[in-house]
């Protein structure tokens, strides 16, 4: 049966805003690729990133250049081949384990994940000034575990320890988005170890890291925009000690597998990430995570609206997606 492609685009405010070192943003803009077979659908989000040189509209290209090798009966390990890692394949390769699971009854948690039933996920800071950084902490300190932007200009060992201070009972994961430079990488992992920081993601610009071969690791450093796939994973050998798998860098489920199980051969620690997007994009990664070290999936409770229905949250805990959902 000849399947049918189509590609949407939607848009979700974000309480408040969401602030990085590379800027701000109001609200989460994704892209949602469904794939009917007549009888079933399913479907798969992605969030584009500028950093990765996407676009909304290069994202919804791609995928209608690949909708008729798609409608032809394409599968997802032909699919690996057919595009290249990012966020345009991965709306198309979870719209495709959906379908799966649609037609096959058989879920996809039964096949990836059988026996998940909640994670512990990080819920994130935007960076600001220290004060403003230390309200939103307070607010949040009844959490578990925290995710803090930094990097940005001024002083992050002020804004850490306001952190620190404001939510002394909480895991820290920070997260520097590159934003952080050789001159002051040491000092700052010092102040993180100091602090009790659990792992620091991302410190230096991708390809510039060269300088955590030869330093100390007080904190576990956790490989961001330097890691995409695992054809990666070799260039990073004794630079860092975890990595964070995000479908949209894997471009999909499949892939992001493949990469969490090389990177499990390699004793890295996995983190598993997300962009801002709705419970869509979440559902698959939540299957994913079901034996990482450290889980980020907070991208619905950063937004003002999600969609309905969608995943289940209580405080910090993020439950498996119901097939309603997906998979």
């Amino acid at each position: 049966m000849v399947r049918v492609i189509s590609v949407e685009v939607e848009s979700f405010p974000i309480a408040g805003n969401f602030t990085i070192s590379r800027g701000s943003k109001t609200e989460a803009e994704v892209v949602t690729c469904t794939i009917s077979d007549g009888q079933h659908s399913g479907r798969g989000e992605c969030v584009p990133y500028t950093r990765y040189g996407e676009s909304v509209e290069g994202v919804v290209a791609a995928i209608e250049k690949i909708a008729q090798h798609l409608a032809a009966g394409l599968d997802r390990h032909s699919l690996l081949e057919a595009m290249p890692a990012g966020a345009a394949r991965n709306a198309v390769d979870c719209a495709l384990w959906d379908l799966e699971a649609k037609i096959s009854g058989q879920s996809v948690a039964s096949i990836i994940a059988p026996k998940i039933a909640s994670l512990e996920t990080a819920y994130t800071l935007s960076l600001g000034a220290p004060d403003a950084m230390a309200a939103q902490a307070r607010l949040n300190a009844f959490r578990p575990l925290l995710k803090v932007k930094i990097g940005g200009s001024g002083d992050d060992s002020a804004r850490l320890r306001a952190v620190r201070e404001a939510a002394p009972k909480s895991r820290l994961i920070i997260d520097a988005n590159e934003g952080w430079t050789n001159a002051n990488i040491e000092r700052n992992l010092a102040v993180s170890a100091e602090l009790g920081v659990a792992l620091v993601e991302q410190p230096l610009p991708a390809g510039q890291d060269e300088i955590l071969r030869q330093i100390s690791h007080p904190v576990p450093v956790c490989a961001d925009e330097s890691v995409h796939q695992a054809a990666d994973l070799e260039a990073l050998a004794g630079l860092y000690d975890a990595i964070n798998i995000k479908l949209d860098k894997a471009g999909g489920l499949t892939g992001a597998l493949m990469l969490r199980d090389r990177a499990r051969k390699l004793d890295l620690k996995i983190m598993i990430g997300c962009m801002v997007g709705t419970s869509l994009a979440m559902a698959p990664a939540v299957l994913l995570a079901a034996d990482a070290d450290f889980v980020d999936l907070d991208g619905p409770l950063l937004l003002a609206r999600d969609r309905q229905p969608g995943l289940e949250y209580q405080g910090s805990l993020v439950f498996a997606p119901t097939p309603q959902l997906w998979g």
